[in-house]
């Protein structure tokens, strides 16, 4: 069980075991190795250079970059200095990021040269104007508009190291956005103790003695790969991080063989991508765990990558963002496939009905978590928090149940929420961008299965009057309007779009139509 008595400030965390297992590499990117003390040394020095510009603890202070050190050495920072990560997937657009900036009330932004026109603009695009300066990793370029205050890191990163700032384990240590960043997603609020809690729980549930070096190619921005980061922070023997700038598939295995990668936390697509290389060709012995989460893994893709790299197995798990990406685990040596795992420790799991009774053992019904990582409720949304939290037990949406070792099965999802390569969509989202187009007069999204990405999306739209437009003009706004990692790929025009009695989209009768071609 994680240790109580301790201060579960994640910086002072991060600190201790430093001084435990010492300095060393520690994690490789591009072509180089960072050691611990060099990481934290640069963490404490960025925090001073917050302070020095006015981030007080508390300020939150959006992320957006791809994978990079820095990403690390940010959280790290913001962490020393009291304030509060907002990490976003560089993915989001710019209204998507302008909503983002509005509804956390950012001070600040941390990004790299290729996205800071976008981050320009969304500063300009916002509401409630919050944000006081953009700090850019690497060089500036010429033109930056004069409206933007724009601080090089390399001057956060000159200032002396400071003291890590007091924070209560109660107090906001991140905020994130879910399924995107657009005015339908919530935030998610999560402190010092939730963040702590599910690294100490998740590494006791996955440890794998002896796999030292793990092969990182999920977006630290995801709640996922900030998991996986809080985990980091509670091995207890100097361990190795791989961190890819995003996920490439032969790029995975030229660093998986090198390296000797004993772990991998992927996303099924990852995995089924994987499978499309010529796995055989490369040395993969090593690898005895690959961690698989934020969607749904078939059973096929499963048997045959454990078939074409014997050494290792896949052990499934089950979270969202609002427990901190992690409520079960299957436990290593103990696994049960087509399961999730056991809840981890000091985590319950209950299997509820609609009028939120607990079911018996191998009953369907909503899953219900409760611990110490699950966020107290939304950011400044009372009402959702109060259908989405009660009693302290937080209802997922999902459908699934337990079997009589306490294993829990995914079976289905209760909202319409689509997965797409371990990216949440939600169908609302996509309607709301396409009814903007002025041919379309309604619009509904719904997932279809896909071997690679788990879930692509569909949507069907039907046209005003005598108004014209085709699928393919359609899929093209679309892409120009809603995230890469969630526009449609496909828009079927039909006479009418399908409504329930009441009046309701009909997506029992839209997924038929899927399913028919």
């Amino acid at each position: 069980m994680p240790d109580h008595n301790a201060d579960h400030n994640l910086a002072r965390q991060a600190e201790r075991q430093l001084a435990a297992i010492g300095d060393g590499d520690s994690l490789f990117f591009e072509g180089k190795w960072h050691t611990r003390g060099g990481m934290a040394d640069r963490a404490a020095r960025v925090a001073a250079g917050f302070a020095g510009h006015g981030v007080a603890p508390g300020d939150r202070v959006v992320i957006l970059m791809a994978n990079c050190p820095e990403v690390v050495i940010s959280y790290t920072a913001l962490f020393r200095a009291g304030a509060v990560i907002t990490p976003l997937i560089f993915l989001v657009t710019v209204a998507e990021l302008a909503h983002a900036l509005d509804s956390s009330g950012a001070v600040a932004v941390v990004t790299t040269p290729e996205f800071l026109a976008k981050v320009g603009a969304a500063v300009r695009a916002q509401v409630r104007p919050s944000v006081r300066f953009v700090a850019v990793v690497g060089d500036i370029p010429a033109d930056v508009p004069p409206d933007l205050t724009v601080v090089p890191y390399a001057e956060l990163e000159a200032n002396e190291p400071g003291s890590i700032v007091d924070r209560a384990d109660d107090d906001l240590a991140a905020l994130l956005f879910t399924g995107g960043t657009t005015g339908r997603s919530k935030g998610v609020p999560l402190t010092h103790d939730n963040l702590f809690w599910c690294g100490s729980a998740g590494h006791q549930a996955s440890d794998v003695e002896g796999a030292t070096t793990s092969l990182v190619p999920l977006p630290l921005a995801h709640a996922y790969g900030l998991l996986v980061t809080c985990i980091g922070t509670h091995t207890e023997e100097p361990g190795k991080m791989l961190l890819m700038r995003w996920f490439d598939p032969a790029g995975w295995l030229d660093l998986a063989a090198t390296h000797k990668a004993s772990r991998a936390p992927l996303v099924p697509s990852m995995i089924q991508m994987l499978l499309a290389q010529p796995l055989e060709d490369y040395d993969l012995s090593a690898l005895v765990s690959v961690s698989s989460g934020a969607a749904p893994l078939p059973a096929g893709v499963r048997e045959q990558f454990e078939k074409r790299v014997p050494s290792a197995q896949i052990y499934e798990g089950y979270g969202c963002t609002e427990s901190a990406s992690i409520i079960s685990t299957n436990p290593y040596g103990r696994r049960k496939v087509g399961s999730v795992g056991l809840p981890i420790p000091g985590c319950e799991v209950s299997i509820r009905d609609d009028d939120d009774r607990e079911l018996p053992v191998g009953e369907d019904g909503e899953i219900c978590a409760r611990s110490p990582g699950i966020m107290s409720g939304y950011w400044q949304a009372p009402d959702a928090t109060a259908v989405t939290v009660i009693d302290g037990w937080l209802h997922t949406g999902d459908i699934g149940h337990v079997d009589g070792d306490g294993y829990l099965y995914v079976v289905d999802r209760k909202k319409d929420l689509i997965i797409r390569g371990g990216f949440n969509v939600y169908p609302r989202d996509i309607e709301d961008v396409l009814v903007t187009h002025p041919a379309v007069a309604m619009a509904a999204a719904v997932g279809r299965p896909d071997d690679r990405l788990g879930e692509e999306v569909v949507a069907f739209v039907s046209l005003r009057p005598d108004a014209q437009a085709t699928e393919d003009e359609l899929v093209a706004y679309a892409k120009e309007h809603i995230a890469a990692s969630k526009y449609p790929r496909q828009v079927r025009v039909v006479d009418q779009v399908p409504l329930t009695s009441v009046g309701k989209l009909d997506r029992k009768k839209l997924r038929q139509l899927v399913r028919e071609g």
